[in-house]
């Protein structure tokens, strides 16, 4: 059986600004040769079967796409579904005791220490606190993201520098190991 993926875009259509309407980008992913393409939400989720790449190659390829199509660079993170079963399965917080809302995860592009984030006082910010996994970091955020000033912190240029990072919240990231599954 192929390996399925889910493509991360980072920041499209949000607050009326780099419109990218999930119609078009299936259609553009399958024009790439991508099978089995589906999208989820508007907020920048597709699941596809390449016949080609691995994650890196992938995320660079439908980057350049979009910014081809669109006029405008998007960052993307491509995972397969292995990786965001391990994701969800490595979960440190009680996932489902929690409400979806209260439980984030962030991706990154590429291995982060722990030293990237020597400069967040987690303890000044609780009950909001963060653990770090494997490429992603974990946000337990009991009043939501909107409102926690420890995500403020974690999305300051000392901790996203070099590397491209994404946020989605617990539905979604258990949605997409529920669609890369298929």
């Amino acid at each position: 059986m192929a390996t399925r993926y889910a493509a991360l875009l980072r920041g499209i259509n949000v607050g009326g600004s780099r419109k990218v309407p999930m119609a078009e980008l299936r259609t553009l992913m399958e024009d790439l040769g991508y099978e089995g393409v589906r999208t989820h939400l508007q907020s920048g989720q597709a699941v596809f079967t390449p016949d080609h790449g691995d994650e890196e190659s992938l995320a660079a390829e439908l980057s350049a796409a979009i910014e081809a199509h669109f006029g405008f660079a998007v960052d993307v993170i491509v995972r397969d579904h292995a990786y965001l079963k391990a994701v969800v399965e490595a979960c440190p917080y009680p996932a489902g005791e929690l409400e979806p809302r209260q439980l984030h995860v962030t991706y990154f592009s590429a291995p982060v220490t722990p030293d990237r984030f020597s400069g967040i006082d987690q303890v000044a910010h609780r009950p909001e606190e963060f653990r770090l996994g494997d490429r992603a970091l974990y946000l337990y955020a009991p009043n939501g993201l909107g409102r926690s000033g420890l995500a403020e912190q974690l999305s300051r240029p000392r901790v996203t520098k070099d590397v491209v990072v994404t946020t989605r919240n617990w539905n979604t990231v258990t949605k997409l190991v529920e669609l890369t599954g298929d």
